[in-house]
């Protein structure tokens, strides 16, 4: 009874695992999930998150060069060359004087050796060029950590556009949904009248023609939402027949402060501050080609075992080397290495200078763009008031014979238009509003009202 008991308790406990795993994945995909989504599985996250580690890794590899290198071979050689069969006959322990005068020197027999040897280098000046290395990769990592925020900072963008279009979509085909039924009830209507010789039959038939406009928009429509959803689930780096139960959206968020403050942050957005330190890299670059002109300096440590055989050990030998290599003259290549590097970096310079006008251009450009849209909202919230507003008056006189069918058929198109416009409007103030983060180095988080 016992382990019936414990198992009873198992298989309880995993199906209410299990049912509040499945209640979760039933919950609304809000907006800020989905930009969190985007920021740890898109694509693009995912590949520049691999070049940052990359980068990292490159900055180990630069500061290995400052640690020896330790080489261990194995050379087995086989010769008649006289200098070289004199020699493994030292290196062996081998040689014998009298066998020496006793042959001709200058054409000994076939000599076979193997030499297993370890060799240690180890660079003690470089003319700062090792430093300099280090420094560019230093450089080039701090760049790509920037490059892969700045990556995330996008799909966070790319990822709220495509929710809040899903919105906009699914939106629109709920006010087609219901100007079709409204619309319907209108046929039925006319047909109504019609049959009682209160309406012409051209009404009923223009009536008629509405609807099927309205049914063929929303046709349209309903496909538009599955190719939006498509387009969420890519840049949410999943599935693309994923479909989303969507949260409501949130309204769009004032724009604070004056265009100044956004253009002080943009002067540190991700992808300017990546090309800095490109930049720095670049700089360091004629510093490399100018060690050119310094001597070099290491020292060389080596220990040989030789044996006839492979892996042998008939006798041992080591050296220690200190070298000094000093580049007198190279056809001038070197100081024209120098001068080229100086030059880029010069364009360099010149590039980062132009990226960061055209980034404060761009804040600039969107924060317009941004107070426009909600202005351009305000207005259509008016203007729907007003088309709801003159729907209901034109009704009413309908009801009392005072105006036609087309006169209700054109209110509710006027209604449907209004609808649509603030629909679209309010969508734009949205998207206008992250676009203006994105552009002025902010998370476009920071547009989302806390709720």
């Amino acid at each position: 009874m016992r382990d019936g008991s414990r198992k009873s308790r198992f298989w309880l406990a995993a199906a209410a695992l299990a049912l509040s795993g499945a209640a979760h994945a039933d919950e609304p995909l809000t907006l800020r999930e989905a930009m969190a989504r985007a920021r740890e599985n898109a694509g693009e996250v995912v590949a520049a998150g691999a070049r940052a580690e990359a980068a990292e890794a490159r900055v180990r590899q630069a500061r290995g060069f400052r640690l020896p290198a330790v080489n261990v071979s194995e050379i087995y050689t086989r010769t008649n060359s006289a200098a070289e069969a004199f020699a493994l006959k030292l290196n062996k322990g081998a040689f014998s004087f009298p066998d020496f005068v006793a042959n001709d020197p200058n054409d000994p027999a076939w000599l076979g050796a193997a030499i297993t040897r370890v060799e240690a280098t180890f660079p003690v000046f470089t003319g700062g060029e090792l430093s300099a290395r280090i420094a560019q990769a230093r450089s080039a990592a701090e760049a790509a950590g920037k490059t892969a925020g700045f990556a995330a900072d996008t799909a966070a963008l790319n990822a709220a556009e495509a929710y809040v279009k899903v919105a906009q979509a699914e939106e629109y085909v709920r006010l087609l949904t219901a100007s079709r039924s409204t619309v319907s009830a209108h046929v039925e209507l006319a047909r109504a009248y019609a049959g009682e010789g209160m309406l012409v039959r051209s009404e009923v038939l223009r009536a008629e023609v509405e609807l099927a406009r309205i049914e063929d928009l929303l046709s349209e429509a309903e496909g538009n939402v599955r190719l939006a959803s498509a387009n969420l689930a890519f840049r949410l780096g999943e599935g693309g027949a994923s479909r989303y139960e969507l949260a409501a959206l949130p309204p769009p968020a004032p724009i604070d402060g004056e265009v100044s403050a956004w253009l002080a942050s943009a002067a540190d957005r991700a992808d300017l501050q990546a090309a800095r330190s490109l930049l720095r890299a670049g700089e360091l670059e004629a510093r490399v080609k100018g060690a050119a002109f310094l001597p070099k300096a290491g020292l060389m440590a080596r220990y040989d075992l030789v044996g006839t055989r492979l892996f042998g050990n008939d006798s041992r030998a080591g050296t220690l080397m200190a070298v000094l290599q000093w580049n007198v003259f190279a056809g001038f290549s070197d100081k024209a290495a120098v001068a080229a590097a100086k030059a880029d970096a010069r364009a360099g310079r010149a590039d980062l200078e132009r990226f960061g006008e055209g980034v404060r251009l761009e804040a600039r450009q969107a924060f317009e763009e941004a107070r426009t849209a909600r202005e351009r909202h305000a207005t259509s919230l008016k203007a729907l008031e007003a088309a709801r507003e003159g729907e209901r008056i034109v009704n009413e006189r309908f009801r009392s014979g005072v105006v036609k069918m087309l006169d209700v058929l054109d209110a509710a198109t006027a209604r449907r238009e209004a609808e649509t416009r603030e629909l679209v409007a309010r969508a734009e103030a949205q998207l206008t509003g992250f676009h203006l983060a994105s552009k002025a180095g902010r998370r476009p988080e920071t547009l989302l009202e806390e709720r």
